[in-house]
């Protein structure tokens, strides 16, 4: 079971990470702060002082279009804030 799926790369994230040092990953919904702290501090090789967890739920929405009634649904997911140490970073270019 990999814990970390993906991190987010948007402008909020990315000016987040270049401010306060914080980094944002989607993680697997089971997974707790402390395998979280784990798995980040394994992979990219840093320490952390603390990760703060947000579940975001699913999103279902209703369109009237011409073909009648179209549902659809947005999967929910777990997002992870993670504060590093002092002088710690990670760099998720390096690897293109």
């Amino acid at each position: 079971m990999s814990i970390l799926i993906k991190p987010i790369i948007t402008e909020k994230a990315t000016n987040d990470s270049e401010l306060f040092n914080r980094y944002t990953f989607v993680v697997d919904k089971k997974a707790n702060k402390l395998e979280i702290k784990d798995a980040v501090e394994a992979t990219y090789g840093v320490s952390i002082s603390s990760v703060k967890t947000l579940n975001y739920p699913i999103q279902r929405n209703t369109k009237f279009t011409k073909k009648g009634l179209v549902t659809g649904i947005k999967s929910g997911y777990k997002k992870a804030i993670v504060q590093l140490a002092e002088g710690e970073s990670i760099d998720f270019y390096n690897n293109l």
